[in-house]
């Protein structure tokens, strides 16, 4: 700082008072952030991301509300309206499949059934099984990686073996092999038909879980194996912690980057998972929907009624879409070396 000739002595003195005055208020308006506000900035600095944030929870949200709605009539996905179409095996009489102020998307040909309507109902299907799915992985992912990547040695070795093993089954096609035997088992345990929905929908769930652990596995063993030799661990150890201290409260609240960021890449092939079942004919079993059985439902009608089939499968598009772009753009967010802006 110069001071101007001339100045006098207590003019000066009053300058540097200010200077060090205006510096004092300076760093008290400096305020520290946590992590995760340090996250949520760069998430909102991104629009991209943001975007596809406000999309999958607008997504969840109406999964969540589709059968409150069909609980109060406000929607029904499984009402027929014969007088839509002209009969049975027919296509929906109008603009673009039945188009109205009364049913937005059309109609099904054949029966009549709002298209909308079963949409939303096959959304909360599919989501419903992605979200449990991605649970049941995340569970035995993290236990399974946590206690390779402590443990080492012979424990490490076959928990590594183990997840080989199960890499080395095709999910899908597990998923069409199985879904005979599994499908009767679970019915029989919940003194269901195997034709019915739920034990389809466990069947589902509990299979795209197990075969989807071994990634989050992998990626949870590798960061493990780092933070092990971090000094808060051998303070831990020290002071005689027992394995589940070390495992759930000092390794597990540094782990929340990564399984965050699998959890949104893991939702959209789930979804998608569960939309090429219900294509190939093994999902839920009508009237039941889900995104992948309207999509198996309208392949044949593609041609003379293009918005049957167009809806479902954009619907299964911008869920896919939304889910990927945000794990994109939360992996950006928690990586520090990231110059994404």
């Amino acid at each position: 700082m110069t001071i101007a000739p001339g100045t006098g002595q207590e003019d000066t003195g009053a300058i540097l008072e200010a200077a060090e005055t205006a510096a004092i208020d300076g760093a008290v308006a400096i305020k520290g952030r946590t992590p995760w506000q340090i996250v949520w900035g760069r998430l909102k600095r991104d629009k991209v991301t943001m975007v596809a944030l406000i999309a999958s929870s607008l997504m969840i949200l109406l999964a969540i509300l589709s059968p409150l709605l069909a609980h109060f009539g406000i929607i029904d996905p499984d009402l027929n309206h014969p007088d839509l179409v002209t009969g049975l095996g027919s296509l929906p009489e109008g603009f673009g499949g039945g188009m109205s102020l009364e049913h937005w998307l059309g109609v099904e040909p054949g029966t009549g059934r709002d298209i909308f309507a079963r949409i939303l109902t096959g959304l909360t299907t599919s989501l419903t099984v992605a979200i449990l799915a991605t649970m049941i992985s995340l569970l035995i992912g993290v236990i399974l990686g946590i206690i390779a990547g402590f443990a080492r040695g012979r424990t490490d070795w076959w928990i590594s073996r183990f997840m080989d093993l199960v890499l080395s089954f095709p999910s899908t096609l597990m998923l069409l092999s199985l879904q005979l035997i599994l499908v009767q088992l679970i019915a029989d345990a919940m003194g269901q038909s195997a034709s019915a929905a739920p034990p389809k929908l466990v069947f589902m769930v509990v299979v795209l879980g197990f075969f989807g652990f071994p990634q989050i596995a992998r990626i949870i063993r590798g960061q493990v194996l780092s933070l092990r030799e971090r000094e808060f661990i051998e303070a831990a150890q020290s002071l005689g912690a027992k394995r589940g201290r070390l495992y759930f409260k000092e390794l597990l609240p540094h782990l929340w980057a990564p399984i965050l960021v699998f959890s949104t890449l893991i939702m959209p092939a789930n979804i998608a998972a569960e939309a090429t079942l219900g294509f190939l004919g093994v999902g839920l079993n009508p009237p039941a929907a889900s995104l992948g059985s309207l999509l198996n439902a309208s392949v044949n009608y593609a041609l003379p009624d293009p918005a049957y089939f167009l809806f479902p499968g954009l619907a299964v598009f911008f869920v896919v879409l939304a889910f990927n772009l945000l794990g994109d753009g939360l992996r950006d967010a928690l990586d520090p070396k990231s110059g994404r802006s």
